[in-house]
């Protein structure tokens, strides 16, 4: 039985990654693709693959779920952002933009089946959350070109986060459910889409607020796992 999700699995990953291939290839016929975005977008399906079978066997998971499913979507439609931004950081690309749109409907759209579907998991969460930490990185990259290095701290923080909760045990816990948390993650990904349409005047003003709300959000996160080991 074990060998037969593990060969499951395989398939699936692959799928997955012949997928990412596809939509490479129709961006290249689009958009237009060289080198670069192809390297990009290659290496983050590999990277997809190895860090979800290490995911899945860390959580012990033997097989992906709908809602899973939803959220690898989503990852495929981001590893094509990935490989725009790469070959066209900085330019107008409305293409990025309309692949950005899809990819934050779809976050709303992977919780819902997971509730629906009984498939809610700390597995489907984690997923969930790294997909969207990516996406909030890439597009910081994309609008930086225009707005300035600072915008790199929006995708940066949720990683200089988990880098320090390496030499600092108290940031380990567990946070309680926050709605305002996800109300600021959510705000991210809406201002750097809207930056990256280049049609909304004063977005720059807009990017910034969001920045101020996530360093405000992480601050007091931060400040509560500090009084909860106290």
């Amino acid at each position: 039985m074990a060998m037969i999700e593990l060969r499951r699995n395989t398939a699936e990953h692959l799928v997955w990654g012949g997928l990412q291939v596809v939509e490479l290839g129709v961006l290249a016929g689009t958009a237009g693709l060289g080198a670069l975005g192809w390297l990009a977008g290659i290496a983050h399906a590999l990277a997809t693959g190895v860090l979800l079978r290490r995911a899945m066997q860390r959580h012990r998971r033997t097989a992906l779920g709908p809602a899973d499913r939803v959220t690898l979507a989503r990852n495929v439609l981001i590893g094509g952002i990935t490989a725009l931004v790469a070959e066209h950081a900085g330019t107008a690309a409305p293409i990025v933009v309309a692949l950005g749109v899809v990819a934050l409907l779809g976050d709303f759209l992977d919780g819902r089946v997971a509730r629906r579907t009984g498939s809610v998991s700390a597995f489907g969460a984690r997923l969930d959350m790294e997909v969207d930490a990516f996406l909030i990185l890439v597009l910081s990259v994309h609008v930086a070109f225009a707005f300035g290095p600072w915008v790199l701290m929006i995708g940066a923080l949720r990683y200089a986060f988990v880098a320090a909760s390496w030499v600092l045990p108290r940031l380990r816990g567990e946070l309680p459910p926050s709605f305002a948390r996800k109300a600021v993650a959510a705000l991210q990904g809406i201002a750097l889409v809207v930056a990256a349409s280049g049609l909304v005047p004063h977005a720059r003003m807009l990017v910034a607020l969001a920045l101020a709300a996530l360093v405000w959000s992480f601050g007091r996160d931060v400040a509560w796992l500090s009084r909860s080991r106290t």
